[in-house]
């Protein structure tokens, strides 16, 4: 019988940035040494990852970089071919906009397709905003559900709403959910109109910048607080 032939090269899994900081102050050494080694790469933006590559490794020669776009738009029968070079002995990179890639982010297409083709997947460590928000909120993080976008017609949100209140009340969850940060001051508004005063409400926004705002309280609490989220990075977490 033939023996196939396995991939010798990894996918690596590269958490970046979830702003405009420093990169090493949240990242580990890990990552510099990973960025370092690897000249093919998997990204959700070409412009922003040849900006992190370059503020983690300065003296990296960016023309020498090989790099395929996986976001929204990529067609999925081209993105087998992104893994060709684990086949030929070179380790690849994943890199999304913002911290963990697969995580609220492009990445799980081309990870699974690894899994099935053999090649080894690797994970770093780094910033992922969805299980800071959840660390620092104080709400249950022993049964969570993350919930991706709400619906964006204003009914539809609303029973979102009341449905993810309802879950969180019978089984003790916490439900974690995101919006377009322009959209996040219209989408708080909502939820003090729509939950029930008691229910614990989460605001984590700008997570590991300078501007960091986490605050939880109840619903009536948050109802004489000020604060602004416009275009800035958010997660909302529900506790019934």
């Amino acid at each position: 019988m033939e023996d196939i032939k396995k991939p010798s090269g990894k996918l690596y899994l590269i958490p970046c940035t979830l702003g405009e900081n420093e990169p090493l102050e949240v990242l580990p050494i890990s990552i510099k040494r990973a960025i370092e080694e690897i000249d093919f790469y998997i990204v959700e933006n070409e412009k922003s990852a040849r900006r992190f590559i370059k503020k983690i490794s300065p003296r990296k020669q960016q023309p020498n970089l090989q790099i395929e776009v996986l976001n929204k738009y990529t067609e999925p029968e081209t993105i087998p071919t992104f893994l060709q070079p684990c086949f030929e002995g070179h380790d690849v990179g994943v890199i999304s906009e913002a911290g963990c890639p697969g995580i609220a982010d492009p990445g799980a297409d081309v990870v699974i397709l690894a899994h099935q083709k053999g090649v080894e997947v690797v994970p770093l460590v780094g910033p992922s905003s969805i299980l800071l928000a959840l660390m620092a909120s104080g709400l249950n993080g022993q049964n969570f559900a993350f919930n991706g976008y709400l619906p964006i017609d204003v009914a539809e949100r609303k029973k979102a709403i009341k449905s993810l209140e309802k879950k969180s009340r019978e089984l003790s969850q916490s439900q974690l959910f995101i919006e377009t940060p322009y959209r996040n001051d219209k989408l708080l508004e909502e939820l003090l109109k729509t939950l029930s005063k008691d229910t614990l409400l989460c605001v984590a926004c700008d997570i590991t910048l300078n501007t960091e705002f986490i605050t939880t309280k109840s619903v009536f609490s948050w109802k004489t607080t000020t604060v602004e989220l416009n275009k800035r990075p958010t997660i909302f977490i529900i506790q019934g």
